[in-house]
């Protein structure tokens, strides 16, 4: 207790002494006492700081008065030992307490204080060392934190000053030392730079600067810091490029490489390359990085260093100096232009359409050979996720701040006659029912209709056909228990549409057909007319007993020309499927594998069948897939190319894996190994095939028939893929083709590769994407679909490849492609895979692909399927698109209760909701959400009927269906973003924007005005699912504008819906949500919608590509079972919504959302079938 008592007095003493001392010293400047006093002030001063942190605390606390005595008596005394004590305690303050007290120093007015001292002891001749090392000491700490400095420097004349001390002192280091620190603060300025450069700093630098020493390691590191600020300049960097200092840095590096054994000189390395990162900006100094051979120096030593991970930051350095001198080439195409050709009725007066016309053929790819000083490119293994997103606020300059601009103004931009031309979209405000039968108000199961094809019969070793005989009566459906491998709450039934025709009503064809099955392992999700056909060419192995199985029960004359399938060694590229099944035009299923199906392992079956004794789920709703219907669509789709090719994933159908699927960890590194193979090019000619193996702009291209080669192929319905160059024996560099009438936007994937080795790590490089980043830096991985796992049971997409990145590459952008900006690069995606079988036919996608045909085929497959008593559903045609396709409109409540008057009126006056989705094409996961919501409208789910007795759905499910169909990813066909036209669409050159807007625009002229707006779309470099919507209030907020937002009134309804959806859908994130109406986006649907329309509740819901960083999806790579669920989550919500908006006439007991909550959270419509006792309390419950 007494030792506290003695150190707490001892504390109180010393701060009482610094506060005294302090009044002293300012009496002295104030009395201009003589000097000696001040020495002996200063002195004791000194020693208190030097002594106790707590005192250069104190010094340096807010309201402390400590630093401007000190400066004042700086500025004043002309004793030099209490001037070189003054410095000596700022050098004390400044050296711990990291940066602020050096800012605190600055704002005292230090800098100029000091730039003057060093002016006036810079008179004396000669002038006095340790003043000279303590200024500069003290400048060189706070310069940094001074944004003026460099500007003060250069006024105050001090430049020279540092650099001739620097001239005349080269031997005595401890002197030269500090100096060198503070050139390298002035040279962070530009201008001062510059004046340096003329002055010959670059050359004494050089003197400096020297081979492998044990000595003055040091002073070499600071004064390669030093030259590497210098040569940031072009000047500069022209300076030493003709002096040939490109050669020394390389030599020198080479030198301190081979003899820092124990690498203890690291920062010295890494400086030699700071500062050959520096002179290889300017594209003399790239030239000279060659020619002197650097590339293979830098490949050479990095590759060296790779054991050492203390080293990575060298590996790291090097591997981007050699990125950027990587010469720049071109991409390998005639033109950038797409490879399609689409002539627009109308050529647009600006824009980049009306550029890309005007542009000479010669000009749209010329190599641009500018300086890149982006130097945002990724340090190999140090990238920020969503670095344009994470810990980011606003630009400023692109935020609305414009109050009566923001500030929603219903404009209705057509005339109520114009307006008229939508009426016919909205019979359900006129029709009066009196020709509809509505007097049944019980729920009708929702089944299919007669000859409506249903599940495909799945049978599994030693599993009875369950029912009677009655369940093969003509026209009704049988559905087979279906069993997955995973847990029960991840299964889903693969199956797919199936014909049960002329069947025979007796107990013999069902005994037969029982038995037939239970030896069959036959595929989930093929349809039995293609496993007939599939039978000659690729089950000659199987046993014979398979084939009858597979026949039973079908039309004889439905199935396959076995002659055009017949296949004995030789694969043709394409298999027609005659015209027994395509009448009119063509239709081409893609080449199939000619090895047999590869049967499993007894492991497996013998593991299959135990689950699937254990666990059945069988659907609750019928399937929407019909591979006979799906090519009746596609030969009516028209496309550009003109596809006559079906793509295998889409005829099949997906069925999503039973199993979850986590995000990739990427193992370190693999970004600098695959940039490092890159470099081997240059370095390695030789080695380099360089063959083409594909390419859509040369028709007339023969493919290789080694048999090493892999085949590729992407001439089917959202096919992108223009060429393909093999690199090495099993590396290939793949070319994406630019949106019709369109030089860029390359993203979107999906194409078909067969003829593969299994065992063989083969690697693909997509070459020519463009955005920065990609959440394939972050455990996204692409998508493969084999049709060999497909005649396996196993018909789904699944996450496939290991070392993928994605990184800035040597093909250059034009700047006709980049906006106008020059000295840009392509980036690319790299992927390694494995493929499991031999000659397999796979395709590979960026994301799930949801074709348009797809949709046309869902949608018919609804309206055939819907209980007409119930559900209100209606399918019409917005209009057509630029290639003639229909992009259709839906319409879906309730039917009235009945036809009387008060049913009539209630189902008149329902709020109306209005969705789309699928205005980028390449944001297949919009789709995918918006089946979900169309699926769970469509049920007969107790939730669903509440919420279509609460309003009128329509729904434009995809808005831009020619891009889709063409294998566009952002556009249409007029080669512009869709999603910005919406202030001012053109009726010609975007017919689906112009005709929602225009539906929308006669909702709020009839005072129909929906209650709420929402566009589907997905996102590349975010996570989790999320929504922008649009609030004055919190637009202002994130502007520093000096108008308040305290002014402003605004309902905050706009955020009941999201919170609603961060409550109920795991998927979503309410912290990504933003609400901020930005300058950029103010043509976009959500924007006009809600500005124009008047629509408060407008929203774009964002879907990740990757998967979800919190919530019960953590970890996980998102599937199209989260993406449905998604769409299904936001019907419920709007239920929700309903309930919160509407009170007192509307009041559903929340144990029925909550129930429909648990019921959507399975993950698959029904995960058991209910036994007859559970359906019969099943209303009671709810």
């Amino acid at each position: 207790m007494n030792k506290l008592k003695v150190v707490s007095e001892k504390s109180l003493s010393n701060n009482s002494r610094i506060v005294g001392l302090l009044a002293q010293l300012e009496k002295i400047n104030t009395e201009s006492i003589e000097s000696e006093n001040a020495r002996h002030v200063t002195s004791k001063i000194l020693h208190l700081a030097q002594s106790q942190e707590k005192i250069r605390r104190e010094m340096t606390a807010k309201g402390s008065t400590a630093v401007e005595v000190l400066l004042s008596t700086l500025e004043n005394t002309r004793d030099l030992q209490a001037t070189l004590n003054i410095l000596s305690i700022l050098v004390e303050l400044v050296s711990a307490g990291g940066g602020r007290r050096a800012s605190f120093l600055v704002a005292k007015g230090g800098s100029q204080i000091l730039l003057q001292l060093l002016v006036n002891a810079s008179k004396e001749s000669p002038p006095h060392e340790e003043l000279m090392i303590q200024i500069h000491s003290v400048l060189a700490k706070i310069g940094p934190k001074d944004k003026k400095f460099g500007v003060k420097a250069r006024i105050n004349g001090v430049l020279n000053i540092t650099l001739n001390l620097v001239k005349q002192n080269l031997q005595n280091h401890r002197l030269v030392l500090p100096c060198l620190q503070l050139l390298r603060v002035y040279s962070a300025n530009s201008v001062n730079s510059v004046s340096l450069g003329k002055n010959g700093v670059v050359e004494l630098l050089f003197k400096i600067i020297g081979p492998f020493s044990k000595k003055n390691s040091g002073l070499m590191k600071v004064a390669l810091d030093t030259l590497a600020a210098l040569l940031k300049s072009k000047t500069n960097g022209r300076r030493a490029v003709d002096r040939g200092y490109v050669q020394v840095l390389l030599t020198i590096y080479v030198d301190w490489h081979r003899h820092d054994n124990r690498h203890r000189n690291m920062l010295i390395r890494k400086g030699i390359l700071q500062s050959l990162k520096s002179v290889t900006n300017i594209k003399l100094g790239r030239k000279a990085f060659i020619d002197a051979n650097g590339m293979k120096i830098l490949y050479n030593t990095s590759q060296e260093c790779l054991a050492v991970r203390t080293l990575d930051p060298l590996v790291n350095t090097s591997s981007l100096i050699m990125r950027k001198c990587f010469p720049k080439n071109r991409l390998p195409l005639p033109t950038i232009k797409s490879s399609f050709q689409f002539q627009l009725p109308v050529i647009p007066v600006t824009g980049p359409v009306a550029q890309l016309y005007s542009l000479p053929p010669e000009v749209d790819d010329v190599v641009d050979e500018s300086d890149d000083n982006d130097d945002n490119d990724l340090e190999a293994e140090n990238e920020v996720e969503n670095e344009d997103d994470v810990d980011q606020k606003f630009k400023n300059d692109d935020i609305e701040t414009d109050i009566n601009k923001l500030k929603p103004q219903q404009i209705p931009g057509r005339t109520l006659e114009e307006l008229k031309m939508y009426e016919h979209l909205f019979p359900e405000l006129v029709d009066d029912f009196q020709d509809c039968d509505l007097i049944s108000k019980e729920p009708k199961p929702f089944v299919f209709e007669r000859k409506v094809r249903g599940p495909i019969v799945v049978p599994t070793a030693g599993e009875e056909v369950c029912g009677n005989s009655g369940n093969l009566r003509k026209g009704v459906v049988m559905k087979e228990r279906v069993s997955l491998k995973g847990d029960e709450c991840d299964k889903k039934p693969a199956s797919m549409g199936l014909a049960n025709e002329d069947v025979k009503d007796d107990r013999t064809s069902q005994q037969q057909l029982s038995d037939q099955n239970r030896t069959i392992s036959s595929a989930p999700g093929l349809n039995h007319d293609i496993v007939k056909a599939l039978d000659r060419i690729t089950l000659q192995n199987i046993s014979s007993q398979t084939a009858p199985g597979l026949t039973t029960g079908l039309k004889k004359d439905y199935s396959l020309p076995l002659t055009v399938l017949t296949c004995t060694k030789a694969c043709p590229h394409m298999a027609t499927c005659g015209n027994a099944l395509f009448e009119g035009r063509t239709v081409q299923l893609g080449k199939l594998c000619c090895t047999g199906v590869e049967t499993e392992d007894e492991e497996d079956t013998e593991s299959n069948s135990s689950v699937e004794q254990t666990s059945v789920e069988v659907h609750d709703e019928p399937t929407l897939h019909d591979s006979d219907l799906y090519i009746e669509i596609v030969k009516n789709t028209k496309s550009v190319p003109e596809y006559s090719e079906v793509a295998y994933p889409d005829y099949f159908g997906h069925v999503p894996p039973p199993f979850k699927e986590p995000i990739l960890e990427r193992p370190y590194g693999v970004q600098r190994t695959k940039i490092a193979q890159d470099i081997e090019r240059l370095i390695h000619q030789s080695d380099i095939i360089d063959r083409v193996v594909y390419d859509l702009d040369n028709p007339n291209h023969v493919i290789p028939e080694e048999g090493d080669i892999l085949k590729f192929n992407s001439k089917f319905e959202s096919g992108n893929l223009r060429k393909v160059i093999q690199i090495r024996k099993y590396e290939y560099d793949l070319i994406l083709n630019s949106d019709i009438n369109s030089n860029h936007y390359h993203q979107w994937f999906y194409f078909e590769v067969s003829g593969m080795r299994p065992g063989v790590a083969y690697r693909f490089n997509i070459i020519n994407c463009e955005k920065s980043n990609s959440q394939f830096n972050y455990g996204m991985q692409p998508l493969m679909y084999s049709v060999q796992e497909a005649l396996n049971a196993r018909p789904w997409w699944i996450r496939m490849g290991t070392d993928i990145c994605y990184y800035k590459n040597h093909f250059s952008r034009s700047s006709a492609a980049a906006g106008g900006q020059k000295g840009k690069s392509y980036y690319t995606i790299t992927f390694t895979v494995n493929f499991p079988h031999k000659d397999d036919v796979c395709y590979f996608a960026y994301h799930y692909p949801y074709t348009y045909s797809t949709l046309q085929m869902h949608l018919q497959k609804l309206e055939s399927a819907h209980n007409r008593q119930q559900i209100y559903f209606r399918k019409d045609v917005l209009c057509e698109t630029l290639s003639g396709n229909s992009c259709p409109l839906v319409t879906i409540t309730a039917m009235p209760e009945s036809n009387y008057y008060e049913h009539i009126c209630q189902f008149r006056n329902r709020p109306y909701i209005f969705l789309s989705a699928r205005v980028h094409p390449g944001e297949t996961n919009a789709s995918w959400v918006m089946k979900g919501t169309l699926e769970f409208l469509m049920s007969n789910n107790p939730t669903a009927q509440s919420l279509r007795e609460s309003y009128i759905f329509k729904i434009v499910p995809m808005l831009n269906p020619d891009g889709v169909i063409n294998g566009n990813h952002r556009c249409s066909l007029s080669g512009e973003d869709l999603n910005r036209q919406w202030q001012s669409p053109h009726p010609d050159l975007h017919p689906t924007i112009y005709h929602a807007k225009g539906l929308l625009q006669y909702l709020a002229a009839v005072k129909r005005l929906p209650l709420v707006y929402c566009d589907y779309h997905g996102h590349s470099r975010k996570k989790n699912v999320f929504m922008y919507g649009c609030s004055i209030k919190e637009t202002v907020w994130h502007t520093s504008e000096t108008a308040t937002s305290c002014d402003v009134m605004e309902d905050t309804g706009y955020r009941t819906l999201p919170k609603i959806l961060s409550h109920i859908a795991p998927a979503f994130c309410m912290s990504s949500c933003s609400f901020v109406v930005e300058k950029s986006k103010e043509a976009t649907a959500r924007v006009v919608v809600w500005r124009e329309i008047g629509v408060q509740r407008s929203y774009t819901m964002e879907s990740t590509l990757c998967g979800c960083d919190q919530g019960k999806y953590k970890g996980l790579q998102i599937g199209t079972r989260e993406l449905e669920e998604m769409g299904a989550k936001f019907c419920v919500a709007l239920l929700r919504l309903k309930r919160l908006t509407s009170p007192l006439e509307y009041s559903l007991p929340s144990s029925l959302l909550d129930f429909e909550n648990d019921l959507i959270e399975s993950g698959c419509k029904v995960t058991r079938k209910l036994g007859s006792s559970e359906l019969q309390l099943l209303p009671a419950v709810l």
